[in-house]
């Protein structure tokens, strides 16, 4: 084979390059880079060795395809062989003559019935970190290595540091959204179990002591409220945590049906002028057109609307205010909640409509909940295709806006 001009080694250079953006198979993308290495440096083979963090010491990952499998069990160690300098001092290697030269690993050429009689070895670094070693071996009709050779091996060298580097990325990537996944699951478990577990108990609590309050005296009757309002709260955490169920499950179901969006709008708002009127809190809605109706399933929506208007109440002082409001824009339905509450830290507003996820630390947070209203209000608003966000100025007030389609 005639030793490759300068125009055909810059055109394997770059068809190397486009091969590296198009590919992330990193074994053939390795593969690939020692055949051009071999090619273009004139050699009899070439191979790729990266570190084995546990024996801390070398290895091959890439090579002559018909012997690779032998030489991969070795390792190559990094203060006895060209290879470990290489890659401890991250500075090439030339042996003109290494037929007795002591740093060359002899043990694979042992193995594979193979004599080396030269070598060139260059470091393959990303971004000052040393990834692993480039060698080609015996330069072809008794040749001397030359400079250009090892600029042709330096390069291939970066864009094989690239090339790990992308792989390891990759790997890191997959394993933290494998780790989501399971944290996901863990968490959909967690909630079906407590959900179904919560049921039947809090079903006895409520009942006696409905029961016990139609029949308690005047003094217990107060302290049976307080168990009544205790077992109602739970009983509202209970359906919370079956409203994510059923939507990560599957299970819930649109049924679209023609809403008046004021008589829908100010039922849910009378549903919680008690709560607003025992805080001192003015809550008012404004609805734009009188005759708006959308077809939406308002029992969702309503639990969507509900959560809002909750989250507003709670984050929202003495003689503050609270304001719904619905309009049609174009072919959507805007409905939002505003208040000149405390607020969301710029940090959290991206994360409260996350299942679970507090503003305040458990730690020392004022307001109860169990951070899984806006997670179900988003959930509500997708399932009608449409979305959800929220606007705040930390210590001025929130808007917490859905807008959804309005469908024919």
């Amino acid at each position: 084979m005639a030793k490759p001009d300068y125009t055909h080694r810059l055109e394997r250079l770059l068809e190397i390059s486009r091969k590296l953006n198009t590919s992330l198979v990193l074994e053939s993308l390795l593969q690939t880079i020692t055949e051009a290495a071999s090619e273009l440096v004139d050699c009899d083979d070439s191979s790729i060795l990266t570190i084995d963090e546990e024996t801390k010491s070398l290895h091959f990952i890439a090579g002559p395809w018909f012997e690779l499998d032998l030489m991969k069990p070795f390792r190559v160690p990094l203060d006895s062989s060209v290879a470990g300098w290489v890659f401890t001092h991250a500075q090439p290697v030339v042996l003109q003559d290494a037929g007795q030269d002591a740093r060359v690993f002899r043990a694979v050429d042992k193995a594979l019935n193979f004599e080396t009689g030269s070598i060139i070895a260059v470091p393959m670094i990303f971004k000052d970190q040393t990834m692993g070693v480039l060698e080609a071996v015996n330069k072809k009709g008794n040749l001397s290595y030359n400079n250009e050779d090892i600029l042709i091996l330096e390069t291939l060298a970066s864009q094989a540091a690239v090339a790990l580097q992308n792989a390891r990325l990759l790997e890191k990537t997959q394993e933290a959204y494998e780790q989501m996944i399971e944290l996901d699951r863990m968490k959909t478990d967690f909630i079906a179990i407590t959900s179904h577990e919560l049921r039947t108990p809090l079903g006895l609590i409520l009942g006696h002591a409905t029961f016990l309050r139609e029949t308690a005296s005047d003094e217990q009757a107060s302290q049976m409220d307080v168990i009544l309002r205790s077992a109602m709260r739970l009983k509202e955490i209970v359906e919370e945590f079956s409203n994510v169920e059923n939507f990560k499950s599957g299970m819930a179901r649109l049924h679209l049906r023609p809403t008046n969006i004021q008589h829908f709008i100010q039922e849910v708002v009378d549903s919680f002028q008690e709560i607003a009127h025992q805080k001192d809190i003015a809550l008012s809605y404004d609805v734009t057109r009188a005759n708006l109706t959308v077809g939406l399933d308002a029992e969702k929506i309503g639990v969507a609307l509900s959560n809002l208007i909750k989250n507003a109440l709670t984050y929202t002082n003495t003689e503050g205010h609270v304001l719904v409001k619905a309009e049609a824009v174009r072919s959507s339905l805007w409905v939002s909640v505003s208040d000149d509450g405390i607020g969301i830290p710029a940090k959290d507003i991206k994360k409260i409509f996350e299942r679970f996820y507090q503003v305040e630390s458990h730690l020392t947070r004022r307001h109860g909940g169990m951070g899984l209203g806006l997670s179900i209000a988003r959930n509500m608003a997708e399932m009608h295709d449409g979305r959800i966000w929220a606007e705040s100025v930390d210590g001025h007030g929130s808007r917490l806006t859905f807008v959804l389609p309005i469908k024919r």
